[in-house]
């Protein structure tokens, strides 16, 4: 099953797209977070795409009310993540009532933290993988880990993950479509579930994602189209029913 994830990105309380990620590129959308994700889940969406932002530059969450707001008034599961840094971070958001906590920088610089995590946390847990030019950035992707994102993938799988969120970070906000052979050499590089995020701007960018014919990728996150009227929920949904 590959579903379309309505993306809700949060700076200063409000809810906002940047461009290529970059904090001084901000576009906002909404200054209720919560009736945005009401709004995506009335639409049919399965699944909340959340990023606390000023968590991702700052390191640590900033938005975790604001989040737990949002789940507990929505009737779909919850993703969230941007500055997850430590244990006390994932569970607050876990026992909130968060589905999935997304974990990014830490999991980049620390490997043996992340296996004790998806150890303790199992499918609750996703790895955010940001790439530019096929190197992993960290940091609010301010800055070059010097790691190969697909050989990144490679180990976040061997070290047993459910899921990974790959974004090609030249592609976000860009409305320009996705990075079909990234997403496609980071499927193969791994068993887990990948979901794709980036660049997706219209019906034909999803089933190009389809005709990868990855059986693990399992979703698009989308959110610039949708917010800019560029295509529907509907519209893309359908093309994801094939």
């Amino acid at each position: 099953m590959f579903d379309v994830i309505p993306a809700v990105d949060l700076k200063a309380g409000r809810c906002v797209r940047l461009r290529q990620g970059l904090a001084d590129q901000e576009t906002v959308y909404s200054g209720a977070p919560s009736d945005m994700a009401r709004h995506w889940a009335d639409q049919g969406a399965r699944l909340l795409h959340v990023v606390d932002l000023d968590g991702a530059f700052q390191g640590r969450p900033v938005h975790t009310r604001e989040i737990l707001a949002m789940a507990g008034a929505i009737g779909i599961p919850v993703e969230a993540g941007g500055g997850i840094r430590t244990d006390a971070h994932v569970r607050a958001l876990l026992d909130g009532g968060v589905a999935r906590v997304i974990v990014g920088t830490r999991a980049c610089e620390s490997p043996e933290t992340l296996a004790e995590w998806i150890r303790a946390f199992g499918d609750r847990l996703a790895v955010g993988i940001d790439a530019k030019d096929s190197r992993v950035r960290v940091r609010g992707w301010t800055e070059d880990s010097g790691l190969d994102a697909v050989a990144f993938a490679r180990q976040i799988g061997e070290l047993g993950a459910a899921a990974i969120i790959f974004t090609d970070t030249a592609t976000d906000g860009m409305l320009s479509g996705p990075n079909i052979a990234s997403v496609a050499a980071v499927c193969d590089a791994v068993r887990c579930s990948v979901i794709a995020s980036g660049g997706v701007a219209s019906a034909a960018d999803i089933r190009a994602l389809l005709a990868l014919r990855r059986e693990n990728l399992a979703g698009a996150i989308v959110g610039k189209a949708l917010y800019e009227k560029r295509a529907s929920f509907g519209e893309l949904a359908a093309a994801a029913r094939g």
